[in-house]
C-alpha cells in the first residue's frame, strides 16, 4: 500500500504532462496571423510557424519560434494546428500540402475567412482521428495584437482552449462550419455599413455640408459602429480582400445590395490594398 505522499510522487509526471503547453503549428503569418502567432508564442507554447515569403517569421523566430520550410513541416510534430490564410484558394493550396502530414489526435483551427462550402471540403479530406474547428475571428491587426478577437467557433473547442484564450473571446456557433457561416454574416454587415457611411458622405459633400459635421451626427446614430469602423486608425483590413468576403456572400444567396458594395469596392484598382476605412475617404 502507497503512502499518500508517493501517490503524489507518483502521479506528478501525469500531472506535468496533463499542462505541458500545446505545441502549435502557425501556418499564415499575413497581418491577422503576425499578430496572432505572437500572442501563442508570448503565452508559452512551443510554436513552428510557416508562411509563404519565409521572411515574415523572422522576427517569431528571433524569439523562439522554429520556422518551417514547408506547411507539412510545421504540422508534422504539432499537437494543434491553427491557420490564417487569405482566400479559399490559398486555404485548399496549403490543405493539399499540410494533410497528409497530419497526426491522429491533432486539432486543426482553420481561422481564415473562406465560407462553410471549403470549410466542409477540408472537413471532408481530413484524416480519421483528426479534429477541424472553424474559427474565424472578426476584428483587425490591433485587436489581435491585444488579444481581443470575437472567435466564431464552429465545433467543440474546449481541448483547444488553452490555445484560443490567448486570441480572445469564443463565441460557440454549433457545429463544424457555423462559425464560418457566422462570419459571414457578421462581416459583410460590417462592410456594408461602411459602405453606406462612404455614400452618406458622398452625399453630404454634394449638398455642400462639412465632412466633420456629417461624421458627428452619423457617429451619434445607429450607424455609430460603421462610422468608428470607417475612420478607425490602426486597423488593417485590405480591401480587396473585403471584396473577397462580399463575393462569398452573394456566391450563396441573392443579395442585391451587397451585389453593388462589391462593385464599389472593386471600381478603383488602387485601392485594393488600402484598408477598408479608405473607401470613406
Amino acid at each position: 500500500m502507497t503512502s499518500p505522499s508517493q501517490q503524489t510522487a507518483q502521479n506528478a509526471p501525469q500531472q506535468t504532462v496533463k499542462n505541458a503547453p500545446q505545441k502549435i503549428a502557425f501556418l499564415g503569418l499575413g497581418s491577422m496571423g503576425l499578430p496572432m502567432a505572437r500572442r501563442l508564442l508570448d503565452a508559452g507554447h512551443p510554436l513552428t510557424v510557416w508562411n509563404r515569403t519565409a521572411a515574415k517569421a523572422d522576427a517569431l523566430v528571433a524569439d523562439g519560434a522554429v520556422r518551417a520550410a514547408t506547411p507539412a513541416e510545421a504540422v508534422r510534430d504539432a499537437d494543434v494546428v491553427v491557420t490564417m490564410l487569405a482566400d479559399p484558394a490559398a486555404a485548399l493550396a496549403v490543405a493539399d500540402e499540410l494533410i497528409p502530414a497530419l497526426r491522429p489526435g491533432v486539432h486543426w483551427i482553420d481561422t481564415s475567412t473562406v465560407g462553410p462550402e471549403t470549410v466542409a471540403d477540408l472537413a471532408a479530406r481530413i484524416p480519421d482521428g483528426v479534429t477541424l474547428i472553424d474559427a474565424p475571428v472578426m476584428g483587425s491587426v490591433d485587436r489581435a495584437a491585444a488579444g481581443e478577437l470575437l472567435i466564431l467557433a464552429g465545433g467543440d473547442t474546449a481541448p483547444v482552449a488553452a490555445v484560443l484564450d490567448p486570441l480572445g473571446t469564443v463565441t460557440p456557433c454549433g457545429g463544424p462550419g457555423t462559425g464560418a457561416a457566422l462570419k459571414l454574416v457578421l462581416i459583410n454587415a460590417a462592410i456594408g455599413g461602411v459602405a453606406v457611411v462612404a455614400e452618406a458622405l458622398a452625399l453630404a459633400g454634394s449638398l455642400g455640408l462639412p465632412r466633420e459635421l456629417a461624421l458627428r451626427t452619423l457617429g451619434a446614430g445607429p450607424l455609430a459602429g460603421a462610422v468608428a469602423r470607417a475612420t478607425a486608425t490602426g486597423a488593417h483590413f485590405p480591401v480587396a480582400l473585403a471584396a473577397k468576403d462580399v463575393a462569398l456572400a452573394t456566391a450563396t444567396a441573392k443579395l442585391p445590395v451587397l451585389e453593388a458594395v462589391h462593385a464599389a469596392l472593386t471600381e478603383d484598382p488602387a485601392l485594393l490594398g488600402e484598408d477598408l476605412g479608405a473607401i470613406a475617404r
